[in-house]
């Protein structure tokens, strides 16, 4: 019987010497994938840092153009409107040279008129001359109201100072005056309208 024990512990301990074994042998195993798994987490987080890096390049560089945007915007503006500032400095000077010309320099400030005018249509900026036309509080501003028997009520009979607008945005509106209906034809209109009932 003691033959029998003696050879139950020793199968007992090759089998737990082979489990060792195994299991030394599956830790083995598992060290390349370890590695191979090191290994890519390294390079994801390189790649991460990159794209993060990346993308706060590209927001600098955004900002930077807004920036810039902002900033020079109105380059061509001014390079349109500098030709206007010399064509009128140029009037003046040769008025204050003693050309006693008025027809000569009426011309000359109708050339500047139509080179800035042109220089504001090329931008987008159209005038609002609204003559005759019914008021609109959105693009015209009311500076007096006053009778009229020639003009419709509410209609600007007329325009002080031009308005302008933007891309049809308005920059400024128009300073009008605008026409009310005659107090005396109010009065004619009701008592037409009591003979009439009459």
């Amino acid at each position: 019987m003691a033959k029998e024990e003696d050879a139950v512990s020793e199968e007992h301990a090759a089998q737990g010497s082979e489990a060792e074994a195994g299991a030394g042998g599956a830790t083995e195993d598992l060290l390349p994938l370890l590695e191979d798994a090191r290994a890519k987490a390294d390079e994801h987080w390189n790649q991460l840092l990159r794209v993060q890096a990346d993308l706060e390049n590209t927001r600098r560089r955004a900002r930077q153009d807004v920036e810039n945007a902002h900033k020079f915007g109105l380059e061509k503006f001014a390079l349109e409107l500098l030709p206007v500032k010399d064509s009128l400095e140029m009037g003046l000077a040769a008025i204050s040279e003693g050309n006693e010309s008025v027809e000569q320099f009426k011309e000359g400030v109708a050339l500047t008129l139509k080179m800035l005018e042109s220089a504001l249509e090329k931008f987008g900026i159209e005038a609002i001359n609204p003559l005759g036309e019914t008021f609109d509080p959105e693009k015209h501003q009311a500076m007096s109201m006053q009778e009229s028997a020639e003009h419709k009520p509410n209609t600007v009979m007329a325009v002080m100072q031009k308005g302008y607008q933007l891309n049809d945005r308005l920059l400024r509106p128009a300073m009008v005056v605008v026409a009310k209906a005659t107090s005396g034809a109010g009065e004619n209109e009701s008592a037409s309208a009591v003979d009439e009932q009459a």
